[in-house]
């Protein structure tokens, strides 16, 4: 093994000061040094950072590879499987047991169904926007919103309870909740679904949650699917449209070319996810010795995969850290590969298309309402990466 490998201490909590689109700079270091670098683990534990495009994607369409959460080798004491259904963390025969029944459910053409829907729950986010007139927190007044209610309607959670759903979710996925305060909402979000299930079983209604219930899904299974669906539908859609609408309001000539070109929406949409890449990293286990990028991976041994920078790797991207929006289309990992690929990325796709070109039609003055450096990010501990808040002002017709 070479004595030069790079070694990556610590995975990085904080971006460059004034670069809050790229990945933190040690880990756009390590890239520059390798696709492959040794990593310990906060608990200690040996492992190995994953950096360029084509080792991140090998790996994550390996078999050898595995996502069980019990296997993760990461810390010195027993990590309990992952609750039923939430098949990010599982396995074949498991994870195909949970996706397989939704797969119907979010097909292309069941997605484009939903346009009309998606457009008039982003308009009426945008009207109440500017009858309240300027400024405003993008991020409550618009990125939350539109993929909550989408999330919520397509599973069939009342409206009335949305509000606390994306509360709960906020205190699991924002990095900052104390462990009381994890277990407080990851229990009352569990109550809300057990009884979620249950009404949807005496009462079916039209959406995915009442269909799945006439499956072979237990109840335990069906709430962990509920949960897993309606934290990845609304936390990633929601911080792509809020950091994706800041990186726009940065980059003007970029965000003039989509102003006018409304053509130009989808490949903006693509080139956003590559080079936001929200969803950071994640983690693979070895489940015998694999040689990777010239180095011997032992069985045991847990990979950390990183997004952000394979979507950044200048050996698959031309100019990767330059905000392109008419950059074609070329294979970015935003939605992860293999067989954990994103099951709702037609859904996120469809959101973000729609949200966008609505938002720069209707306000096209829109601008940020504070100095760029006074926009509070998520921590990197986050799950998601994005912004708190993103307070934006407008020119208001006289």
């Amino acid at each position: 093994m070479s004595e030069s490998l790079h070694t990556v201490t610590t995975l990085p909590t904080e971006r460059r000061p004034g670069c809050p689109f790229d990945p933190p700079a040690e880990l756009l270091d390590a890239r520059r040094h390798g696709p492959i670098s040794r990593y310990t683990h906060p608990g200690g534990k040996p492992g190995w950072m994953i950096t360029g495009y084509d080792l991140v994607r090998s790996v994550l369409a390996d078999p050898r590879f595995s996502s069980r959460k019990e296997l993760l080798n990461v810390v010195d004491f027993e990590i309990p499987p992952a609750p039923p259904g939430e098949f990010l963390l599982m396995d074949e025969p498991q994870h195909s047991r949970y996706r397989k029944p939704l797969v119907g459910k979010f097909t292309v053409r069941r997605m484009r169904l939903l346009t009309e829907r998606i457009e008039q729950v982003t308009a009426d986010c945008l009207d109440a926007m500017e009858k309240a007139g300027p400024p405003t927190d993008l991020v409550t007044a618009f990125a939350k919103p539109v993929p909550t209610v989408v999330i919520c309607e397509l599973l069939g959670v009342p409206y009335e309870d949305r509000g606390s759903f994306q509360e709960q979710i906020d205190t699991f996925m924002g990095g900052e909740a104390s462990d009381e305060e994890l277990i407080a909402a990851y229990t009352a979000t569990q109550e809300y679904l057990a009884g979620l299930v249950a009404a949807k079983r005496a009462n079916p209604t039209d959406d995915v949650l009442s269909e799945l219930t006439d499956s072979d899904l237990t109840d335990e299974e069906l709430k962990g699917i509920s949960l897993l669906l309606l934290s990845a539908g609304f936390d990633t859609t929601a911080n792509m449209l809020a950091l994706g609408t800041f990186a726009l309001l940065q980059n003007p000539a970029q965000l003039a070319a989509l102003r006018a070109d409304p053509a130009l929406t989808d490949q903006a949409v693509e080139e956003l996810l590559r080079y936001l890449s929200v969803a950071k990293t994640f983690w693979r286990t070895a489940l015998e010795d694999v040689e990777l990028g010239g180095q011997t991976i032992e069985a045991g041994t847990t990979v950390v995969l990183s997004y952000h920078t394979a979507n950044r790797d200048p050996e698959r991207f031309t100019d990767p850290h330059v905000l392109d929006l008419r950059r074609p289309y070329d294979g970015h990992l935003a939605f992860s590969h293999g067989i954990h690929q994103c099951l709702g990325q037609q859904l996120a796709r469809i959101e973000m298309r729609v949200a966008f070109r609505a938002l720069v039609d209707r306000f096209p003055a829109l601008r940020l309402a504070v100095p760029a450096e006074e926009v509070v990010l998520r921590p990197e501990t986050a799950d998601i990466f994005g912004v708190k808040s993103l307070p934006v002002t407008w020119d208001k017709e006289k």
